[in-house]
């Protein structure tokens, strides 16, 4: 028997070869505007969706599907008696097969276009027609996805686009007008400087994980846009939750200087990092910080990594390494490592330099969020000096990267940085004296001498016993934001013990 299909598509991709499928599987095909004239270009017998209702395109093209005889042939149930008569009464035919994907609406608001552009490009048919189909998927199938067309060809072939197939479709469907819809009320609030009623955070669902951050949960990786699908590799082994997390953490620090680095990471917290222009010299660095924690880590290399680099990894056991680029050579050298996941981030020789724009942490019955922070280096090249003595060329190297270590680590924190490498770090403390002795501590327990090193803390020092302690381990210089109601205490303790100190101005809180 032959059946009806309604396509309308805003991205052709595929459309040709999945009109096709449909035809030889006795479909009639309906579409209108752009979509009808690729298929007649094609030579695809297609029926104008006008002529079927008695209109052509009205107002510019925003009314064409909108008629009884579209939403009626959607809609109408098929196993009720009186919808069946009122179709025949009003002689509205089935349509079984509704097939759309919107105006572009994001991709132009993206490029910044004219807002009147950008307003004709709010898709309205498309919704309509996407939501119809899903409320009544027992007996219309809806496709949304380009991904989906061979699947449904196959289904509708074999006589199996049964109800779980079709209601697999309709959710997608709804997924699919739901993320279209939060993205223009996101726009809108923001070009109306609005703040939004109600916060919709919309991600795509890239894999299933083996579990959460334990064994009893379930975990799951979604995605912004298309970073994961696109910019993340699995080169060996499968990523987990944790290692997710890991990363992430890991590639920020890394990332954020436009050179050669590496960063260690456990459980979400930076156990080595060091700026070199050969990244064997930088692995070795790195580890002198905390190897111990090291072992088991996450390791973001911000540069390819060749065999001989692969060589040192391989002396020790490292969970985890993301990098943008691995030699052949490397990629063989690391295969006979089984507990190693290997992972290519971003393209090219450098990782990804992402900034989401806005940033949200799940609590007790919500939601908080925020913009999202950004930490840049030019906040210490333009931060003031605050003592009598000001750092040194080496100082202030040092300064900038211990100030983005300690501006994306758990809060409270402090940085010991000396000779661009991370030398001893203090996080996650109640206290910020705590947080500078807890770093001592560590640095004294494995022999690493602190003393010409810089400090850096993501927020002001409130009393002077801070710098006191910074003291005793020989610190030369320190960043802080400023702006405790103790500053000159604090400068003053600075100026006793002839330690440069740099006020940012700016705080870099992360809980």
């Amino acid at each position: 028997m032959t059946k009806r299909a309604l396509l309308s598509v805003s991205d052709k991709s595929g459309l040709v070869e999945f009109a096709k499928g449909l035809i030889a599987n006795d479909f009639e095909i309906i579409s209108s505007g752009g979509t009808l004239k690729t298929l007649l270009e094609n030579n695809l017998r297609a029926a104008d969706v006008g002529d079927l209702t008695g209109f052509g395109e009205l107002f510019g093209g925003r009314v064409k599907t909108l008629h009884p005889i579209i939403h009626g042939g959607i809609l109408f149930r098929r196993d009720n008696d009186r919808d069946r008569a009122q179709a025949a009464q009003n002689k509205i035919a089935p349509i079984d097969l509704v097939c759309a994907n919107l105006y572009p609406f994001k991709r132009t608001a993206e490029r910044g276009g004219d807002f009147e552009e950008i307003i004709e490009n709010i898709d309205i048919g498309g919704p309509a027609m996407i939501r119809a189909a899903a409320k009544n998927f027992k007996s219309v199938i809806v496709v949304t996805d380009i991904g989906d067309y061979e699947a449904v060809i196959k289904a509708v072939a074999e006589n199996k686009d049964d109800y779980d197939f079709r209601a697999d479709l309709m959710i997608k469907a709804y997924e699919h007008t739901a993320a279209y819809d939060t993205f223009i009320a996101k726009y809108m609030n923001s070009f109306f400087g609005k703040t939004p009623r109600r916060a919709a955070i919309d991600g795509s669902l890239v894999a299933q994980l083996r579990y959460g951050e334990n064994p009893h949960q379930k975990g799951f990786l979604y995605q912004f846009d298309d970073f994961y699908s696109r910019g993340f590799k699995a080169l060996q082994g499968e990523a987990s939750f944790n290692n997710i997390t890991d990363i992430s953490a890991a590639v920020k620090i890394a990332r954020a200087f436009d050179q050669k680095a590496i960063c260690i990471v456990k459980h979400g917290n930076p156990c080595g990092f060091s700026l070199r222009e050969n990244l064997c010299e930088a692995w070795d660095e790195a580890l002198k910080c905390d190897s111990l924690s090291a072992f088991g880590g996450v390791a973001a290399i911000n540069g390819e990594v060749d065999r001989d680099l692969a060589e040192k990894i391989s002396q020790m056991f490292i969970e985890v390494i993301a990098a943008p680029s691995f030699t052949r050579r490397a990629l063989e050298l690391f295969a006979a490592k089984k507990r190693l996941k290997l992972f290519k981030v971003g393209e090219g020789d450098r990782l990804p330099d992402l900034r989401d724009k806005t940033d949200f942490k799940h609590i007790l019955g919500g939601f908080v969020m925020q913009e999202s922070d950004e930490v840049k280096l030019s906040e210490i090249d333009e931060a003031k000096c605050v003592t009598k003595i000001t750092p040194n060329r080496e100082q202030n190297a040092d300064l900038r990267v211990a100030w983005v270590i300690a501006a994306l680590t758990k809060s409270n924190c402090v940085a010991y940085v000396k000779d661009r490498t991370l030398a001893a770090i203090g996080m996650g403390m109640t206290s910020r004296v705590d947080a500078t002795l807890a770093a001592f501590r560590k640095a004294e327990s494995t022999n690493i001498n602190l003393n010409g090193c810089v400090m850096a803390s993501e927020a002001f020092f409130p009393f002077r016993d801070s710098i006191d302690v910074a003291n005793s381990f020989g610190v030369g210089a320190i960043a802080q934001p400023g702006g405790s109601v103790r500053d000159q205490e604090v400068i003053d303790a600075a100026d006793e013990r002839q330690i440069a100190m740099l006020f940012t101005g700016i705080r870099h809180f992360l809980h």
